[in-house]
């Protein structure tokens, strides 16, 4: 599940399947037109997520999925910038008429970066590292769905599952194909992408080398090193001094006009799919009870913050789903701000005279100024807010995992990930009958046309439950040196695919 930062990583589900003639396709952003590109070049990228580990089974973050994914470990499939989803190491697949029995076939002269040809018995590990015990991949709940795991010879992997699911081609392009035989891969890798993994430097750099023996198109640059920063405000100095030449997304907004007045840089307002979210325990009292979710939700004005934090960027959408899904609907006439109706539905909820809890959130941007204003707006209707803050390690902790919580503010960041209200063990608790039976009915959908009519029932119901409070939807806003083109727009589950980003000499 991917939540920004402390980043859980995988909240998704989705499935499309288009044909690739190779792993890596154009990113679109680019500057000026003319003059040549270095094929030595290093490219310098500035990032306010360091990886906590390497191992996205592991608890990485979300910046172990910006660095790596796509650049050094690859999946069957790609999930791509523009949101289809492609093969990769699959060079073909097969599904059975019942939908049960997934066969792939995979690509000839696929090898690690050390050395070893890939196998299906790779591809079979790396599904299993994935549903271990210890794992905790949020693709771990989605491919629970899978029964058995053959290989019937090395370029061919048969996956049976227990049940039908729409989604599972869409799924497997969050699994990492790892070597079967490597080990220390939270300070390692060992994948098959066009970077392989130079140095890492805690607390500074990641760097990452061109692959020579990369089966597909080689990276357009010799390496690629992530810098990584404490803050915004060093962040755009280092873009501004030319210690990193782009930085992949910006946070600081009303630093903008210094890029924007400088011919030297290229600002980029792509599509994210980033939801700012309060969410609420809903097996905790009060927030058992539907009216007083939607009072909260009704006091908050989510444009204000908007603005506030984001100035004229960023988007207000009124639930769980971005305008990139198949299922969106412009649902925020449901999630209105008015303090009159918040003060009667919590009279109604017999919370006349309000209430308090704590809101635990976490130590960075945007969440402590969210807290505050959140504090203010529902101290005009009565209800008392503590906020207690806490770090993204204790936050999976207390939250995640032990759902030990009134009430938090998190950044979920994947796309197709509004079917986790249909978990009523997800962390927030939501437990509507009726949408877990939608959930389980779209995924089991034979077609993506009656999937998304069984979303869209699903993103209404929420909406109207305040299954949580969608506060905003991100801006993705990638500054960048006129020098570079070829890298990614948007923050389509914060992958970074720095393989074709070309610099001129």
């Amino acid at each position: 599940m991917n939540i920004k930062k402390t980043s859980l990583y995988g909240t998704a589900t989705a499935v499309t399947l288009a044909l690739a003639l190779s792993a890596c396709g154009g990113s679109g952003g680019g500057g000026a037109a003319g003059g040549t590109y270095d094929k030595n070049a290093t490219v310098n990228i500035g990032s306010l997520y360091e990886p906590q580990n390497l191992d996205n089974t592991a608890g990485g973050g979300q910046g172990v999925t910006e660095a790596l994914n796509g650049n050094v470990y690859e999946g069957l499939f790609k999930l791509t910038d523009d949101g289809e989803v492609k093969p990769l190491l699959a060079r073909d697949h097969e599904v059975s008429k019942d939908g049960l029995t997934y066969t792939f076939t995979l690509r000839d002269g696929v090898a690690f970066h050390s050395g070893k040809q890939l196998s299906s018995q790779d591809v079979k590990y790396s599904l299993e590292r994935v549903l271990a015990k210890d794992s905790q991949s949020a693709r771990k709940g989605n491919l629970e769905v899978i029964k058995d795991i053959a290989t019937p010879d090395a370029r061919t992997v048969k996956v049976t599952l227990s049940k039908r699911s729409i989604s599972f081609v869409y799924n497997l392009s969050y699994v990492w194909i790892v070597n079967s035989e490597a080990a220390g891969l939270k300070t390692s890798e060992d994948g098959t992408g066009p970077f392989r993994l130079k140095k890492w430097t805690r607390g500074s750099a990641l760097s990452l080398d061109r692959f020579a023996d990369y089966w597909g198109k080689a990276a357009a640059s010799r390496q690629a090193v992530f810098h990584y920063y404490k803050d915004a405000t060093a962040l755009n100095n280092a873009l501004l001094t030319n210690a990193v030449d782009i930085v992949t997304s910006e946070q600081s907004p009303d630093a903008l006009g210094q890029f924007k007045s400088n011919p030297d840089y290229k600002v980029n307002d792509g599509d994210s799919t980033t939801k700012l979210l309060l969410a609420f325990n809903d097996k905790a009292k009060p927030f058992t009870d539907v009216k007083v979710r939607q009072a909260v939700s009704a006091a908050i004005d989510d444009k204000k913050l908007l603005e506030s934090v984001w100035g004229g960027y960023g988007k207000l959408i009124g639930s769980m789903v971005p305008p990139t899904d198949p299922w969106y609907e412009d649902l925020t006439e449901v999630d209105t701000h008015d303090p009159a109706r918040a003060k009667e539905l919590l009279k109604e909820a017999g919370y006349a005279n309000g209430f308090s809890f704590t809101l635990d959130t976490p130590n960075y941007d945007p969440h402590p100024t969210a807290a505050t204003f959140i504090k203010s707006e529902l101290a005009k209707i009565g209800v008392t807010v503590t906020i207690n803050t806490i770090t993204p390690d204790e936050w999976y902790t207390k939250i995640y995992q032990n759902h030990d919580f009134t009430a938090t503010l998190q950044e979920h960041v994947n796309d197709r990930d509004l079917v986790w209200y249909g978990n009523p063990d997800f962390y927030w608790g939501y437990d509507d009958r009726q949408v877990t039976r939608w959930v389980e009915q779209a995924e089991a959908a034979t077609t993506e046309a009656e999937q998304t009519a069984l979303l869209k029932k699903v993103n209404r119901k929420t909406a109207e439950d305040a299954a949580s409070d969608w506060l905003y939807l991100y801006p993705q806003i990638v500054v960048a040196n006129t020098k570079l083109s070829g890298y990614p727009l948007n923050g389509l589950n914060s992958q970074f695919f720095a393989y074709d980003i070309k610099k001129k000499s």
